[in-house]
């Protein structure tokens, strides 16, 4: 009988025979939820399944399981507008497109403006939506107590509310649900899935991308694709690049289970802080970034008090809800606060990262235009204004502050 090809063996038996050692046409580095995305797609819309996503803990144990839950497309510029939007659209049949219910609930996402400058930057974005064909409302402030009635809208609250945008098509998912459905999928394609595989190195040959070393052997490969929230700057390093990424804390923290009282998600800018409530019940709230960069384990105390205080001075219902868990992920943070997707020097080489927090609510369209963009070694119209050179060209896609949150 012939040997088992190494791509079409089970992922636990690629390293009981080393010789050949396997090979894949792509290497995915990590299982989140763009690596899953990423690798469905890449099976689904290129016939391309002789791939391995590889994750160095186990699936979508990184900032998949760390991550707002939040959906939304309403960003100022037309570049954030499009990739964010096509996404949207991505969500709105992804359950039933993957046979698999991942919770998607568009309750309306509240952005909230606490000043004349907040109003202004408002209203601003709304019309910015509109022209780009994303929804988008600015509700007084009665308009925003009617929407979301526990909401202090007291012209004598800590944080006044002057009004807010509202997107109604935005919302929630589950991000486990999320994962699992693209896993599925793309194991169904033929798609492996290789956990507590940690890469180590990035082989390369001249210019170009030849495999991957990992803590369970090497693995060849004909294109890498880095996708690795986090932690991308470590393993690029490994072929040689320097990337322009900060890597920072970032905070968040869910309640004891509640009755369902929360009807929308509401965000705010100024006091960095957004509360939404799951399927479950329990509440979950946001913050910042922590300010220093680190791949620690904890973020910083005065952070997460700072946003509670914020928290029960718009909802002041919550004063006794207790709570069950803090967790800290790390995000990627690029100078303009908008994604690196596309292409590297080193041929074959790929980037996806410097999301920030906008990486959830991205999945699916980043995984689409990333898919792209590895099968045919060129940008995705969609990805092309996030190539890496925009930081050399000059041409930034700036969304601080007009992404609707400070980080």
């Amino acid at each position: 009988m012939p040997a088992v090809p190494p791509a079409q063996q089970h992922p636990t038996e690629l390293w009981r025979n080393p010789d050949p050692k396997p090979s894949y046409d792509v290497v995915i580095v990590g299982a989140g939820g763009h690596g899953l995305a990423t690798a469905y797609y890449l099976a689904r819309n290129h016939g391309i399944s002789n791939i391995a996503v590889l994750e160095r803990g186990w699936l979508a144990g990184g900032n998949m399981a760390r991550n707002t839950t939040i959906i939304r497309s309403n960003y100022l510029w037309d570049e954030s507008a499009g990739l964010y939007d096509h996404a949207l659209r991505l969500w709105e049949g992804l359950s039933e497109e993957l046979d698999y219910d991942i919770l998607f609930s568009q309750r309306g996402v509240l952005n909230l403006a606490h000043s004349l400058q907040d109003v202004r930057d408002g209203t601003r974005r709304v019309e910015a939506n509109r022209l780009n064909g994303v929804d988008a409302e600015w509700l007084t402030p009665r308009e925003v107590g009617e929407f979301c009635p526990i909401l202090n809208v007291s012209e004598d609250a800590r944080y006044p509310v002057l009004g807010a945008t509202l997107q109604r098509r935005a919302g929630i998912a589950k991000h486990d649900h999320v994962a699992w459905a693209y896993a599925r999928a793309a194991d169904a394609l033929g798609v492996d899935l290789i956990q507590n595989c940690e890469v180590t190195g990035i082989d390369t040959v001249g210019d170009r991308v030849t495999g991957v070393r990992t803590s369970r052997g090497p693995i060849a490969a004909g294109r890498v694709a880095l996708a690795a929230a986090g932690h991308t700057s470590l393993l690029a390093g490994m072929a040689g690049l320097r990337l322009p990424l900060q890597s920072h804390p970032l905070q968040a923290l869910v309640s004891e289970l509640l009755e369902p009282v929360h009807p929308c998600v509401v965000m705010s800018n100024a006091v960095h802080v957004y509360v939404s409530q799951a399927h479950k019940g329990e509440l979950v709230l946001g913050a910042g970034v922590d300010p220093y960069v680190s791949y620690g384990q904890r973020g910083a105390f005065h952070v997460i008090q700072e946003q509670m205080s914020a928290a029960l001075e718009l909802f002041p219902i919550f004063a006794q809800a207790r709570v069950l868990r803090t967790w800290r992920g790390i995000v990627d943070v690029t100078p303009d606060a908008s994604p690196i997707l596309g292409r590297t020097p080193v041929a074959g080489l790929y980037l996806n990262c410097g999301w920030g927090t906008g990486g959830f609510k991205a999945t699916p369209g980043a995984g689409w235009a990333y898919a792209h963009t590895i099968a045919h070694d060129e940008p995705h119209p969609l990805a092309a204004p996030f190539a890496l050179e925009r930081f050399t060209t000059g041409a930034l896609v700036d969304e601080h502050g007009a992404a609707a949150v400070a980080h």
